[in-house]
């Protein structure tokens, strides 16, 4: 079982390649706004119990997906909220079952950025959207990011097309395509 942990900051385009990358190898995508949005139906987002409840949930999908040996690929947007060391978590979850981590990192300049931010397609979950708050949470998701484990896989989304990046992935990782 593999785990691709797919993370960038925000609109990067970690949900577009990893439904790419899921449809050229099979995988199955798991990504983190299933549990967000879950959770914060229940419990406002940042308040203790939706960290506590979110990391669970991810966890729990993992370590079943590791030990059912369904390999998985996951998106994930580093952010001040998600409890210190979660990523090292999710290694340890997967490898306690036999499984792999692979993470890949997805770049994309400003500029970009902030014309994707805008986009409807970003509606469908929930997904930062304001300008503003993203100019003004920078610093911070900037910081979360350099503390995520070093990449496999680097892939700045500006100079690729998806279909391009999810093979390039697949190919660096050795995942067998469908």
């Amino acid at each position: 079982m593999k785990l691709v942990f797919i993370y960038g900051p925000v609109a990067s385009g970690k949900l577009t390649i990893a439904r790419e990358l899921g449809r050229l190898t099979g995988l199955a995508v798991f990504h983190n706004h299933l549990v967000v949005d879950a959770v914060a139906s229940v419990f406002p987002f940042g308040t203790p119990q939706f960290v506590q409840l979110r990391e669970r949930m991810w966890l729990d999908m993992m370590r079943e997906a590791a030990q059912a040996k369904r390999s998985l690929i996951f998106t994930f947007a580093p952010e001040p909220s998600v409890a210190e060391g979660f990523p090292q978590r999710a290694v340890a979850a997967v490898e306690a079952a036999g499984g792999s981590t692979a993470f890949v990192q997805l770049r994309v300049p400003v500029a970009e950025q902030e014309q994707r931010l805008v986009a409807p397609g970003r509606a469908e979950f929930g997904k930062l959207r304001s300008l503003e708050l993203l100019r003004q949470l920078q610093a911070q998701f900037a910081a979360s990011e350099r503390d995520m484990p070093q990449a496999q896989v680097v892939v700045d989304t500006s100079a690729v097309q998806p279909p391009a990046a999810a093979r390039a992935i697949a190919d660096a990782l050795g995942l067998p395509e469908i």
